[in-house]
């Protein structure tokens, strides 16, 4: 892996003047060696292109439907997230999961649908406090993995990015353990290593109110790849520390050849 990944996920936060004094001043500060992405709402994916147009920051979605184009009103397919020149499409975020009711099964297909499309899905997986006190992290984890081998082969799971977030850290200002994090970052390595041929080329983000006091402890653990970032993004300063401490991470040696 050559260097970190860091996507900031605004969720439905934005408004046209907020938005384009904060891609301006990540435009103009974004560190090199670090790959970063905004997932911005719908409405605003003409307003990004625009301004990340010949700058190193990537452009991303929330979320896609699963149906290539047709009677689906209100939804919004691949191909014309790919018309803004969005590179990554977040898919099974826990909050679309929770409130949407988006099963494994239909997360699979929204994988699916962006890479036909020719873009990179960053599948959110994870667990809820209850799941995890019940000692159940493991088979939730591998559950929704093996929801995503039913669906796609061996090569596509290699062109996934793979979020883990633990639901219960998911905006609460509460963060999971390093220890806890590397655990779960682990069992997604190991079953991408049953599976894909080069799969520690797969990178394995961390979500879960990642600030920038925590990023740099969490981005050097050996199976996180980079981080998924929630509020933290909004906020410039914010998510361009988060950004510089993945850089740090990406030098530090413990990044895997």
């Amino acid at each position: 892996m050559s260097s970190k990944l860091v996507v900031g996920n605004w969720k439905m936060h934005g408004a046209a003047q907020a938005n384009q004094a904060l891609l301006s001043a990540l435009v103009a500060a974004v560190p090199d060696r670090v790959d970063v992405a905004v997932c911005v709402p719908y409405p605003y994916l003409a307003q990004a292109h625009g301004l990340l147009s010949g700058s190193p920051i990537a452009l991303g979605a929330q979320n896609v439907s699963e149906y290539a184009q047709g009677a689906y009103t209100g939804e919004v397919g691949a191909a014309m997230l790919r018309d803004f020149d969005c590179r990554y499409v977040i898919v099974g975020h826990s909050e679309r999961r929770t409130l949407c009711g988006e099963s494994d099964a239909t997360v699979a297909r929204k994988a699916a649908a962006v890479l036909h499309a020719g873009m990179v899905p960053v599948v959110c997986i994870g667990e809820t406090l209850a799941q995890r006190e019940a000692g159940q992290v493991e088979s939730v984890l591998n559950q929704q993995l093996d929801a995503l081998a039913s669906v796609l082969g061996a090569d596509q799971l290699g062109a996934l990015v793979v979020a883990y977030e633990p639901v219960w850290a998911i905006g609460t200002g509460r963060s999971a353990t390093a220890r806890q994090v590397q655990e779960a970052l682990g069992l997604v390595r190991g079953w991408l290593r049953e599976r894909v041929r080069n799969a520690d080329a797969v990178r394995i983000l961390y979500g879960g109110s990642v600030k920038a006091a925590t990023a740099g402890e969490l981005f050097s653990l050996p199976d996180a790849d980079g981080g998924l970032i929630g509020g933290a993004s909004l906020v410039a300063a914010e998510f361009l520390a988060i950004c510089e401490a993945a850089r740090d991470a990406s030098q530090s040696g413990l990044i895997r050849e």
